[in-house]
């Protein structure tokens, strides 16, 4: 096959070559070379191409841990976008409906606060990777020559904040980067299952992730032994963008060079018009920027691409065909429904669950989303929608009662200039937090919306647009009449007024004072309706949680993680005369559930489940089918104050199940069942095992109930007595096992003793520790079974070696007031004190001075040279040297400053570098002589730039 790229690449002009770096590349037709397009979306279900099958959301799939189950979800994907690619047009009448996925995302839960939260898998880097390669090799098929799909991996790197994503930077250090970040992608990308990557838009360490050398450092040198090269994408606009909004570079020729060269081969930029990156691009190659080669590197890889997806062998592609029947099919429903089943996760139960449908209940299904669906932006369009009110009724046929009750204040808006309801209706209002509301006309169901005049019509059947137009604050009067309000468009911030000629309202008042004041009228309590409901009921489920468009979604981040105010009280109304009450949280993320979980008999979550979520939920209500969903990220208390939200160090901040001090409301992997599991019997095949070794792990899981259930095995390890701050556990391995009544298995797990490493800052490298350490069976991160010891054998590690050997300051064990920042524009970190008013401290440990007289750092500082700018060097509490910081001229031109050091006879000790003022420090050495300084004076950003492998972007 590489012969044949090769040849259709020779026969390509350079400016049909050029041209195929663009999102959307044409047809060569000369050459018999078709139009070709990157990516379509395809996270839980074909996007935006009209209906398709909608399975759960990517946090939903990862909550059912079930491997097999999410290789299913991403074939039945696959085989509707072969489908779509064959059978429907495109919109626009280009090309062909893409067969490069952009999914999946494989960014870790960190934050649950994350407005993308949805998209992901779980917090943990082992759960993600493993999930993902299932995603992954579910989309491309099992030929060995063709791909069904070609998926990428979505959004490289350290992206979990959408507050100013383009411009804020993820500090990682390189213990977090390696254990971390890089993890999640690392298994997958070296296992070949995945096909290629998409940059993310925000920054690591000061460098914009599109211009990242980890691209090639890290990506492609783990794609390397499979023997296909990563046909690496930018996200939507991110090449123009480090120009226009990040201010990297000068220039757009300039940007794009960059990033051409850093491994973006394709261009997602300026929409359908690719004359305009085309153009920057040649400017690029005529200013020198880049060469022939590489356009030719880039335009190679997707031609690979499209060879291995069959274009240019029609006849002999085994996937030609799938035809149009395959969308939404009977066995894809199917799936559906059992995909929606599966991530059910059972939290608190006690014994109100499963209903006895035999008993007839009266049910009263209340709240926001009692019977109501909602897409998110990445869905597909749902062919049908059987909410949770539905699928119980289905569910009980004729034996049930059950009562829908929104619980929604019915309201009119009246003017006081005229007198007039706003769009002479009334409206159901539903909160979704920070006081955000839709208004739903009453009569026709419709929300009110924004018009691009800025009119207010109450049109919109479904809430899907890039601009959210249909949400709205209700603010109180600032003259202080109670019996007023403001009505405010959340997109525009702008406030309605009433044409005094005409009655028109249009949403265009700048302030307060120049709105219109409105007499809210309440028609209907929603809360005294759903306390009715439930008083006549025997059960009360009420149904909680977000719309995936609002308040917490790409381009948006959560405030907080408590319940909307409304929806919490209308959940302890409920609760007050109906002790029997359900809680359903149907949400795209962990919300804080301290109240219910203390008062509720039971409390369930569900994503959003897809167009057969209400199905899933009755068959685990009634317990037809077991809650057999376990949680892929932690359920944080409301009283825990969680980290910034961009302190992307995981290990000082606390981030996730592995460091976070406190207890959490919900544990990672935590999830209960209808039967009950017993653990025994923990082996280990050797409890001495050496650095490079393995070991077999074996327990034996008895269902100790009276009727079937799965339970997920999950196997941790932490660090006993570690020189570094370890986890305080970490997933290893996992297994998803159903057991009959009574039916026991003896599960193996092979342990690698890899899996006990962590990332040595002074080697630059993955290292086992020789000492103790454990092995630890879970039912979740919180709730350990069993456990067993082992010593791992070798050689204790040496000191860090300094003394002769350059450094990187980046490379601390510790860290106070430091932030990461880029060393030069194309490689390399460097550190520089968060608050140049506060001293920044760096530790490193165990670090061997002998034989040293002299310190040496490698300092860059803009200015005129006013103002304090020295670095001291401390072992414990001796001071060993000290350097004052000259102005260098820029940020990325370096000098190399020295002092005389006098360091303590024995040795080895902890250091302690503190930086005083506004400037950026690289590397350190410690030297024992004159002939071993590096020379003095300024190097520009290239002399520094040759970062050791390994380096975070």
């Amino acid at each position: 096959m590489n012969k044949r790229v090769d040849d259709l690449l020779a026969r390509l002009t350079l400016d049909e070559r050029i041209a195929l770096l663009h999102q959307y590349a044409p047809a060569v037709e000369r050459l018999g070379v078709a139009a070709f397009r990157t990516g379509t979306e395809a996270l839980h279900g074909v996007s935006w191409l009209g209906e398709a099958t909608v399975f759960p959301q990517a946090v939903g799939l990862g909550a059912t841990w079930d491997e097999d189950l999410v290789h299913e979800v991403a074939e039945a994907v696959s085989v509707e976008l072969r489908a779509f690619h064959h059978h429907r047009p495109t919109a626009n009448g280009v090309g062909t409906h893409s067969l490069q996925a952009w999914a999946p995302v494989v960014n870790l839960l960190r934050d649950p606060r994350w407005g993308r939260n949805e998209e992901g898998y779980s917090e943990d880097p082992v759960h993600t990777a493993r999930l993902g390669t299932a995603y992954c090799r579910g989309l491309s098929g099992d030929h060995p020559t063709y791909l069904r799909v070609a998926p990428v991996l979505k959004h490289f790197l350290a992206y979990n904040n959408e507050d100013d994503r383009c411009v804020t930077s993820s500090g990682l250090r390189p213990r977090v980067l390696q254990e971390y970040d890089l993890a999640a992608f690392r298994p997958i990308v070296a296992s070949g299952a995945a096909t290629g990557a998409m940059a993310a838009y925000n920054l690591v360490n000061g460098r914009p992730c599109h211009v990242s050398p980890l691209l090639e450092t890290e990506l492609r040198s783990w794609a390397a032994p499979t023997g296909h090269e990563l046909f690496v994408v930018s996200d939507a606009e991110a090449p123009s963008n480090l120009v226009e909004q990040e201010h990297y570079f000068d220039d757009h020729p300039a940007g794009h060079a960059a990033a051409l060269k850093a491994g973006i081969d394709s261009f997602t930029d300026q929409n359908e018009d690719s004359s305009t990156v085309v153009g920057r691009l040649r400017e690029a190659l005529e200013r020198g920027l880049i060469d022939e080669d590489d356009i030719d590197r880039a335009a190679r890889r997707q031609l690979q691409l499209r060879f291995r997806l069959g274009e240019f062998d029609p006849d002999l592609d085994p996937y030609t065909g799938i035809g149009p029947e395959t969308i939404d099919s009977p066995e894809h429903r199917a799936l559906a429904l059992r995909a929606a089943t599966e991530s059910v996760v059972l939290l608190k139960n006690d014994g109100l669950l499963p209903l006895q449908a035999e008993r007839a209940p009266r049910v009263a299904v209340i709240g926001p989303l009692a019977d109501s669906l909602h897409e998110d932006w990445y869905s597909g369009t749902l062919p049908y929608r059987v909410g949770i009110a539905s699928g119980l009724r289905a569910a009980l046929g004729d034996g049930g009662d059950v009562v829908t009750v929104e619980g929604a204040d019915r309201i009119a808006l009246r003017s006081r200039t005229s007198g007039e309801r706003l769009g002479g209706t009334a409206y159901d209002v539903a909160e979704w937090g920070d006081g955000v509301l839709t208004l739903r006309d009453a009569e026709t169901g419709r929300c009110l919306s924004r018009k691009d005049d800025d009119s207010l019509v109450a049109d919109r059947e479904v809430i899907k647009t890039w601009f959210i137009n249909e949400t709205f604050v209700l603010e109180p009067d600032p003259a202080d009449d109670a019996d007023s309000v403001l009505l405010r468009n959340v997109l525009t911030g702008r406030y309605a007024v009433v044409d005094p000629a005409d009655g028109r309202v249009s949403v265009t008042a700048e302030t307060p004072q120049a709105a219109e004041r409105w007499r809210r009228e309440l028609l209907r309590d929603g809360t005294a309706e759903a306390r009715t409901a439930a008083e006549a009921a025997d059960i009360a489920i009420v149904v909680l949680g977000n719309h995936p468009l609002i308040n917490g979604r790409e381009t948006e981040d959560r405030t907080g993680i408590a319940l909307p105010g409304t929806q919490e009280a209308l959940l302890r109304a409920v609760a007050e005369v109906r002790p029997e009450t359900a809680l359903i949280v149907m949400s795209s993320y962990p919300y804080a559930l301290d109240w219910a979980d203390e008062y509720l008999p039971a409390v369930v979550w569900t994503s959003h489940g897809g167009q057969e979520t209400g199905g899933a939920l009755a068959a685990v209500l009634l317990g037809e089918a077991d809650p057999t969903g376990r949680l892929p990220q932690t359920w944080y208390r409301g009283d825990d104050e969680l980290p910034h939200p961009l302190d992307y160090d995981v290990i000082k901040a606390g981030w996730t199940y592995q460091y976070h001090r406190g207890a959490p409301r919900y544990a990672f992997g935590h999830g209960l069942s209808y039967t009950a599991f017993a653990h025994s019997d923990l082996r280990l095949s050797t409890s001495t095992p050496a650095r490079d070794g393995a070991l077999d792990v074996s327990v034996t899981l008895t269902n100790t109930g009276d009727r079937p259930g799965s339970e997920v095995v999950q196997l941790y390890v932490r660090a006993l007595d570690a020189r570094y701050q370890a986890p305080r556990l970490r997933l290893a391995d996992f297994r998803k096992v159903r057991l009959a009544p009574g039916e026991s298995r003896e599960l193996t797990f092979r342990l690698p003793i890899e899996r006990f490493a962590h990332w040595d800052v002074a080697t630059g490298a993955f290292t086992v520790d020789p000492g103790a350490y454990e092995v630890l069976i879970a039912r979740s991160a919180e709730h350990v079974v069993l456990t067993a010891s082992l010593t791992v054998t070798g050689a204790a590690p040496a000191p860090r070696v300094v003394v002769g050997r350059r450094s990187r300051a980046a490379d601390f064990d510790d860290h106070a007031n430091v932030t990461l920042v880029d060393a030069t524009r194309v490689a390399g970190d460097a550190v520089t004190p968060t608050d140049p008013a506060r001293p920044a401290t760096l530790l490193f440990d165990s670090v061997d001075l002998s034989g040293s007289a002299r310190f040496e750092a490698e300092v860059a500082r803009e200015g005129d040279g006013s103002g304090e700018a020295r670095i001291e060097v401390r072992a414990g509490d001796q001071l060993l040297a000290e350097s004052a910081v000259p102005a260098t001229g820029s940020r990325y031109t370096w000098a190399t400053v020295t002092a005389d050091a006098t360091v303590p006879g024995d040795g080895v000790h902890d250091l302690r570098l503190t930086l005083h003022g506004d400037f950026r420090l690289s590397s350190f050495r410690f030297g024992s002589a004159r002939s071993d300084s590096a020379a003095d004076g300024t190097r520009d950003e290239e002399a520094v730039g040759g970062e050791t492998r390994g380096g975070a972007a």
